[in-house]
């Protein structure tokens, strides 16, 4: 109360301050003229200050006045600071009043705390202490209940062990981890019991023993995948969280089972050979194992290796199809969730897992063909036969087909093994059959080999892998319909099931051959038949009229053909004495058979496809230089100039001789290795058989062997026209101009051998010589027209009509086809008319009448012969009318006659100058004539 008085004393003091008049500006003036230091903290000591400052000798007048100023100076303050307090007033006055109230307030709530205390007072005094007991039994029967919730709680996952082991041993991971993950978190929540800390490690430990567990399992999908077994361990390492170590993880482990598969499967075949459980052999490399696998065991072992390496690839290829199965469901049910965290890392864990499996796809691939490759080098496979090297070239192909569906892969590392010692077996196996080849020739004695008429070369064992993949000569049209549709790979194929590599040995040999017939024919009837004799008014036979094809095309004729027609085709069509099988020998037949197996290795290891098809040619090569050497040979044919030998087929047969054939009969010691290497590749010439007669005029010289030799190479031939397409399927485009050339230049050329082979035959079937010694008796300067013909012409058609008769007698032996009866009788007939021609030659003297002879002879021959053959046009008839019609030219137009027909001798040029125009010409004429023979003929010296 009393700082409020003093502080309404001051206020009253102020405001007779601001009362006194004054001047703002002077006042401002003063209070600006306060030194600084007055304005300072609270601490400061004016009096002292100002006693400081007086001076030394002390004036009054000056301390009056000083003091007058600083009297002034606080008048001044005060009233500023009066003015300030009166005009905060109001807001003084309203905290004074707030003060006051606040005063009242704590003075109510002073009266409410002592009722408060006082009320308390009642209220502990009317409450009993049993009141209070209750109350404290309560809380404390609740805590007691929470406890027993506690310890079941902790005593359930003591027995969790338990309930873990089970789940374990009925392989369901992920119950067992979200248990014990569940476990876990419990655990976590009654960390503050001390029981609680061991039972924590155990989990922990029991997790840890669920992971080894669920690594064992993980490895086992590596050799027998089972989709509701990988589903759980995919499912528990989810749960786990560790998607991409188990990814790693399945990729160690298919690691491992391909090395334990292989070394498993080896050492079985290796211990089972051995006799013995001598453990040395487990201590081996696996390189070093593969080295004691007998020959005997070899392919078994191959195929039970390739049959668990498939297992594992099929495993692998599998489990694949899951991740991708399972990856697009989980897509579908992310895009219909809302948490996007969690699907960016189920996409990025799926994207890595795509990414180990498709690196994975050739990795495994690569330790697979490494494996096999060892497998292969620990033996040599030299020493295998044909049928088991080829069937370890089928199991390595089927093999390398797998791969190649299994990543995509061509399987270098298996082909470039395989190829090298599948040439190096090949060159020795071709050089050995080679060698058989000439052995066969050498021997062959030209029998005809009875097969069924309907032979193919498909029904041989050799080409019954053709009828598995039909050659591409096939027209699309007549392929099955299910070949149209999609292709089934190998894995969709044995997916459920099965193993592409036990079918190897179950196809082997299968089925039986059933191409020869009974004594050459397919029945008794036939054989009966196909001896009967018909005269020209019997019945045509069916087999004639079934046979009967033109003869430029081969097809059977559009129209029909007139009974004449047919009958008078017994004359020259000798195939009514056996059924129209083909035509070819134990040795044809032989060599057919290897074309077969060479295509087969071919068709399995297409990498070698160019060296096979190499080797392929020079069986045909030699087989069609065998029949030339043996029936065809002849210096004195190509004196003819008759062109019986094409610029292709001397070309052909020059080619073969100079890089197949080996002339050297002994080998020279001082010859360079390079020279005996390239010996090494060579054949020598065969030698006909002594058993084989061409010198008998009885058989033609031969006929019948020169028929089954020429038309069964030409059968060669057909067959490997047949099987062109196939070949040019799998032969390598920078090597086809070499497979094109090859049918071109040497297999088109085997229907050539058949004119000089046969040519042979003609030139002795009939006594030309004797023809001429007859023509030569004859005398041509008669006076008057003879109207008959002369002796010769007689004897020349008994020859004809003989070689008719050896002809028939030789079809009884061997069917002799149209195309070669054709070219008999053409030769011959050729044959005979240039001898007429060379006997007219041979004329010392002629008259007009003499030639009206000559020309009344051949009329009568050609009507003759007519009757023998059906050949239109004969064969040179030209050649002879040409050359007696000359007789009658003038010396101008025999000049001109001369110079264009070239196709005769000099000495007949010669002759029809100096014999037949002599006698209308004189000397100075036939002397230019003689010298423009003489011009045609100096070119040819």
């Amino acid at each position: 109360m009393q700082k409020i008085k003093s502080l309404m004393t001051r206020q009253e003091e102020f405001r007779e301050l601001r009362e006194q008049p004054t001047d703002p500006q002077a006042e401002q003036e003063l209070i600006n003229s306060i030194e600084q230091v007055y304005f300072s903290t609270d601490s400061f000591d004016i009096v002292k200050y100002e006693l400081e400052k007086l001076p030394p000798v002390l004036n009054l007048q000056e301390l009056e006045e000083y003091r007058d100023k600083l009297k002034q100076q606080q008048a001044a303050v005060s009233k500023k600071v009066a003015d300030l307090i009166l005009e905060k007033q109001p807001a003084y006055v309203k905290e004074l009043e707030r003060v006051t109230s606040l005063q009242t307030g704590l003075q109510l709530a002073a009266v409410i705390c002592t009722n408060g205390r006082r009320h308390l007072n009642i209220a502990k005094e009317g409450f009993t202490q049993a009141s209070l007991g209750l109350l404290a039994n309560q809380r404390k029967r609740q805590l007691l209940i929470g406890l027993l919730k506690s310890l079941r709680t902790i005593k359930t996952l003591q027995r969790t062990d338990v309930r873990l082991s089970e789940m374990l041993e009925e392989e369901d991971y992920p119950g067992a981890i979200q248990l014990c993950l569940e476990c876990q978190k419990a655990a976590s929540t009654f960390k503050h019991y001390s029981c609680i800390s061991e039972l924590n490690s155990k989990l922990q430990d029991t997790l840890e023993q669920i992971e080894e567990q669920l690594d064992v399992a993980l490895s086992k999908i590596c050799k027998n995948f089972d989709i509701n077994h990988y589903t759980k361990v995919q499912q528990a390492y989810r749960l786990l969280g560790k998607t991409q170590t188990a990814m790693d993880q399945l990729h160690m482990h298919f690691t491992q089972a391909i090395h334990n598969t292989v070394f498993q499967v080896v050492l079985g075949y290796v211990e089972l050979c051995a006799g013995n459980t001598d453990t040395k052999f487990q201590k081996l490399q696996y390189k070093d194992l593969c080295t004691h696998v007998t020959p005997d065991s070899y392919i078994p072992c191959l195929a039970d290796l390739c049959k668990a390496l498939w297992e594992v690839m099929l495993s692998y290829y599998r489990t694949m199809e899951w991740h991708e199965k399972h990856d697009s469901e989980d897509t579908i049910s992310a895009s219909e969730g809302s948490n996007m965290m969690g699907t960016e890392e189920t996409n990025f864990d799926r994207g890595y897992i795509k990414k180990k499996l498709e690196h994975g796809l050739t990795r495994i691939w690569q330790d697979v063909q490494l494996k096999v490759k060892t497998y292969l080098l620990g033996t040599d496979l030299s020493i295998f036969k044909y049928d088991d090297f080829i069937f370890v070239l089928d199991i390595i192909s089927r093999l390398m087909q797998v791969g190649e569906e299994f990543c995509g892969s061509k399987s270098e590392v298996l082909q470039e093994s395989i190829r090298k010692q599948s040439v190096n077996y090949f060159k020795n196996y071709h050089r050995t059959r080679l060698d058989e080849l000439r052995m066969f020739l050498e021997n062959e004695t030209w029998e005809l080999c009875p097969v069924k008429s309907n032979f193919s070369i498909l029904q041989l064992h050799e080409f019954k892998f053709m009828e598995q993949s039909r050659s591409p000569s096939v027209s699309p049209s007549k392929q099955p319909a299910s070949t149209s549709s999609k292709t089934v790979t190998l894995f969709e194929q044995y997916c459920s099931g099965g193993n592409p590599f036990e079918i190897q040995a179950n196809h082997k040999d299968e089925e039986t051959e059933d191409v020869l017939a009974s004594n050459g024919y397919e029945s008794d009837e036939q054989e009966k038949s196909a001896y009967q004799e018909y005269d020209s008014d019997s019945d045509v036979p069916e087999e004639l009229k079934r046979d009967y094809v033109d003869e430029q095309t081969g097809d059977a004729p559009v129209k029909s053909v007139s009974r004449e027609t047919l009958k008078s085709r017994k004359k020259s069509d000798y195939s009514l004495n056996k059924v129209n099988a083909p035509i070819l020998t134990n040795t044809t037949l032989n060599v057919i058979r290897l074309v077969g197996k060479y295509m087969q290795m071919m068709n399995i290891l297409k990498p070698i496809a160019f060296d096979v098809i190499h080797f392929m040619s020079q069986l045909f090569d030699y087989y069609l230089y065998a029949i030339y050497t043996f029936f065809g040979r002849n210096d004195s044919l190509e004196s003819t100039g008759l062109g019986l030998s094409s610029s292709r087929l001397r070309t052909t047969l020059n080619r073969i001789q100079e890089s197949l054939i080996d002339l050297e009969v002994s080998a020279d010691p001082t010859s360079t290795l390079a020279a005996a290497e390239e010996r090494k590749e060579k054949v020598p010439s065969p030698h006909l058989s002594h058993l084989v007669v061409l010198t008998s005029g009885d058989t033609l010289y031969g006929l019948a062997e020169r028929v089954v030799a020429t038309e069964s190479l030409v059968f060669l031939a057909e067959q490997f026209e047949f099987l062109q397409p196939h070949l040019d399927a799998v032969m390598p485009a920078v090597k086809k101009p070499f497979l094109q050339q090859f049918y071109s230049q040497t297999v088109s050329t085997a229907s050539e051998l058949r004119k000089p082979i046969y040519w042979i035959v003609a030139g002795k079937a009939i006594d030309y010589e004797q023809m001429l010694l007859l023509m030569a008796n004859v005398k041509w300067d008669v006076k008057e027209i003879m109207s008959q013909h002369n002796i010769y012409v007689d004897a020349l058609l008994k020859e004809f009509e003989q070689f008719n008769r050896r002809l028939n007698e030789v079809s009884k032996r061997v069917w002799i086809p149209l195309p070669v009866s054709n070219i008999l009788w053409e030769h011959c007939i050729r044959l005979a008319n240039r001898t007429i021609v060379e006997g007219y030659a041979n004329v010392k003297k002629c008259s007009n009448e003499g030639r009206a002879l000559m020309q009344l002879d051949f009329q009568q021959f050609l009507m003759k012969l007519e009757k023998l053959t059906d050949i239109r046009p004969i064969p040179d008839k030209e050649f002879v009318e040409t050359y007696i019609k000359a007789y009658y030219l003038t010396e101008n137009d025999m000049e001109r006659w001369i110079k264009e027909h070239r196709e005769y001798s000099t000495k007949q040029l010669t002759n029809l100058v100096n014999v037949c125009l002599g006698s209308h010409i004189n000397k100075k004429a036939r002397q230019k004539l003689l010298a423009a023979i003489d011009d045609i003929d100096r070119p040819k010296r």
